[in-house]
C-alpha cells in the first residue's frame, strides 16, 4: 500500500509527544513491512523540507496553522501519484480531509477528544467557541469516517459526543528495552514525566508534592519535560522539586526506574504512554481519573484517584506509608504487533473502498473491529 498521513506536527518539532510516537513507529514499522508511506506536516526551523527518515518520506509545509491549507495544496499537487489511502491525524483540529479528498479513502486517527482541553489552554471566550462550535462542526465531516485510536475511554467519547459509527481500538506499542538495573532511590521520590502545559496540569503534582513534603521532608519530586509553564512551576516550587528538562531517552528511563512512584495529573489523555513507560521500568503511577488514564493507570498496575490535589496528596501518603501496594506490569506491545493491525485496518478499508469487494469488505471490517476492541 502507499499510505499518505497528514499530521500536524512530526517527531522533529518542539512540541512533538506521544502521539508523534505513535505514528511515526507504525509508520517506520509499516515500511518495514513492504509499503511505502509519507508523512505530511509543518515546517520546521533547522529542518529539512523533504527527509527521509527511517524509510518513510517526511514533507514539511506550512506554519502551525498554515500546515493545513499547505497540505490541500501537496494533495493537489499529488493527482496521479496514486497514494491507496490517507490517514488525516486528528490533534484539536483536524485537516478535514473528507471535504477534499475525492476517489482514495480516508482513515482518521485520532487519539483523544479535546473536549475539556479547551478552558485549559484557551482564554474565555475562544475556549468555549471551541468546545461547543468548532469541535462538534469540524468532527460532523468525519462520522462516517473509519477511525483509530487508543482506549476505550477514546471510542467512547467518539461514540458518544460526536456520533462516530466506525472506531477500532488499538494497543499503544513500545520499543522492548533493558530496564535499567538500578536501586531505588534511598529517599521517596515521585516522577512527573510530560510536558509544561495546562492541559497536563504539572502545577497540581507539584501541589500536591508540596503538601506531601511537609510529612516527608526528605522526599523529592522530579519534573521531566519542558513548556511554557517552567518559569512559573520554578518559581512556586519547593526545594525539594528537581526541573530536569528535556532529558534523553536513556536517562528517562534511568529516572523512571529510580523513582519510586509516577503521578500523571492530565485533564485528558489518548492513553498515557508515560504511565506505561514507568510501568516498564518497574515503577507505578498514580493518576487522575479521567478519560485515557482510565484505560493505562489500571492497566499498568497503578491507582485512580479523584481529579483533586487532596485526593492525589492522600493516596501518595498511604503508598508511602506502605498501606497502598502497587504491582507495575507491562500495559502496552511491541511496534510492529501495533503495525500489523494498522496495515489489516488499511488495507479492508481500501478493499471496502473497491464497489466489486464491498460486501465481503464490511463483513471482515466488523469482525477485526470488535477482535481489537476485545469483545
Amino acid at each position: 500500500m502507499r499510505v499518505l498521513i497528514f499530521n500536524w506536527k512530526d517527531l522533529a518539532h518542539s512540541a512533538a509527544g506521544g502521539a508523534e510516537v505513535f505514528t511515526e513507529e507504525v509508520a517506520r514499522a509499516l515500511v518495514r513491512r513492504g509499503h511505502q508511506v509519507t508523512l505530511f506536516a509543518a515546517a520546521v526551523a533547522g529542518s529539512p523540507e523533504r527527509e527521509l527518515v527511517e524509510g518513510v518520506q517526511v514533507v514539511r509545509r506550512g506554519s502551525r496553522t498554515g500546515v493545513y491549507r499547505a497540505a490541500r495544496r501537496f494533495w493537489a499537487e499529488q493527482e496521479g501519484a496514486g497514494f491507496d489511502v490517507v490517514v488525516d491525524e486528528i490533534n484539536t483540529r483536524p485537516f478535514l480531509t473528507p471535504r477534499w479528498v475525492r476517489d482514495t479513502p480516508v482513515v482518521a486517527l485520532i487519539h483523544q477528544l479535546a473536549r475539556e482541553i479547551w478552558s485549559y489552554e484557551l482564554p474565555f471566550p475562544v475556549s468555549v467557541v471551541g468546545r461547543y462550535v468548532l469541535e462538534p462542526l469540524w468532527l460532523r465531516s468525519y462520522r462516517s469516517v473509519p477511525a483509530l485510536t487508543v482506549s476505550q475511554s477514546s471510542a467512547e467519547s467518539l461514540e458518544r459526543y460526536h456520533g462516530w459509527r466506525d472506531v477500532t481500538i488499538l494497543p499503544e506499542g513500545h520499543t522492548p528495552h533493558p530496564v535499567p538495573v538500578v536501586a531505588k532511590e534511598a529517599t521517596p521520590t515521585v516522577v512527573f514525566l510530560g510536558r509544561l502545559v495546562a492541559m497536563k496540569r504539572p502545577a497540581e503534582a507539584v501541589a500536591a508534592f508540596q503538601v506531601l513534603a511537609r510529612d516527608i521532608p526528605e522526599a523529592r519530586l522530579w519534573v521531566i519535560g519542558e513548556g511554557p509553564l517552567l518559569e512559573r512551576l520554578r518559581a512556586s516550587a519547593p526545594p525539594q522539586v528537581s526541573f530536569l528538562g528535556r532529558l534523553g531517552r536513556e536517562e528517562v528511563l534511568d529516572r523512571l526506574a529510580r523513582a519510586h512512584v509516577l503521578v500523571a495529573t492530565s485533564v485528558r489523555e489518548g492513553w498515557g504512554l508515560n504511565v506505561s513507560e514507568a510501568a516498564a521500568c518497574g515503577t507505578p503511577a498514580i493518576g487522575y481519573a479521567v478519560p485515557g488514564l482510565t484505560d493505562a493507570v489500571p492497566a499498568s498496575g497503578g491507582a485512580l484517584v479523584e481529579p483533586t490535589v487532596e485526593a492525589l496528596t492522600e493516596t501518595l501518603r498511604r503508598f508511602f506509608a506502605g498501606t497502598l501496594e502497587l504491582e507495575p506490569r507491562i500495559s502496552t506491545v511491541p511496534w510492529p504487533d501495533v503495525a500489523e493491525l494498522v496495515e489489516r485496518r488499511l488495507a479492508q478499508v481500501l478493499a471496502d473502498s473497491q464497489p466489486e469487494a464491498a460486501p465481503h469488505a464490511r463483513a471482515v471490517r466488523g469482525g477485526v473491529q470488535r477482535r481489537e476492541r476485545g469483545e
